[in-house]
């Protein structure tokens, strides 16, 4: 049987389980009516992933959100074709240039964060850390500090 002194352990451990349970609830509802604050984000993908948009667009970085309606891609890059302006004799094939190019220098000033419609999404794809587009972005990275 227990004694008082239990009883008030008991119910110490109780009354702590409880507000445990009563928080792990609410920050579930929370993060499933996508009412938490943007900087809150704690289901970030591991790794870099690209995102292929039915515009042909394609998009890299870390996706956050990724089953909601608006998921978060954060760290953003995206691949830019170039061509020369010069004319090509017939037959050829004019070269091309492609860089990685990190969002934010461009002339209207974006974040470094979008929020990709869903409805707009081909697919996903995680990418390896040994990637070719991984290598670049972290030469990148390298170069900016």
């Amino acid at each position: 049987m227990l004694n008082q002194k239990n009883k008030k352990v008991v119910s110490k451990i109780l009354k702590i389980v409880g507000v445990i349970v009563v928080i792990v609830i609410l920050w579930w509802a929370l993060y499933a009516l996508e009412v938490l604050p943007a900087g809150f984000t704690p289901f970030a993908s591991v790794g870099y992933q690209a995102v292929f948009l039915t515009n042909g667009q394609v998009y890299f970085g870390h996706l956050y959100w990724q089953n909601h309606q608006y998921p978060v891609l954060r760290d953003v890059f995206y691949l830019q074709v170039t061509q020369p302006p010069q004319p090509i004799r017939a037959g050829e094939t004019p070269p091309t240039n492609i860089n990685l190019v990190k969002l934010g220098g461009e002339l209207h000033g974006p974040t470094d964060e979008m929020l990709i419609n869903r409805d707009t999404v081909l697919f996903i794809e995680t990418l390896k850390s040994d990637s070719r587009v991984v290598s670049a972005i972290e030469q990148l990275k390298g170069a900016q500090q």
